[in-house]
């Protein structure tokens, strides 16, 4: 699945963790395959199998 970098930095960021916010920012592509980057979303804490969800539950406000 493709998802723009910018909507897995809110998603740290809406948790807290500007920190990884930061990291992921530095990281990753402006285009994140979550099987392709699994192993990057996995060191800063997201798992990419629950990545859709997580983003379904901000409510929508992500135009996903």
């Amino acid at each position: 699945m493709q998802i723009p970098k910018e909507k897995i930095l809110e998603l740290l960021r809406s948790k807290g963790q500007d920190d990884k916010a930061a990291q992921a920012d530095g990281e990753l592509p402006d285009q994140v395959d979550t099987d392709q980057h699994a192993d990057k979303l996995k060191s800063l804490g997201i798992d990419p199998g629950d990545l859709a969800g997580s983003l379904g539950g901000l409510g929508g406000k992500l135009g996903l």
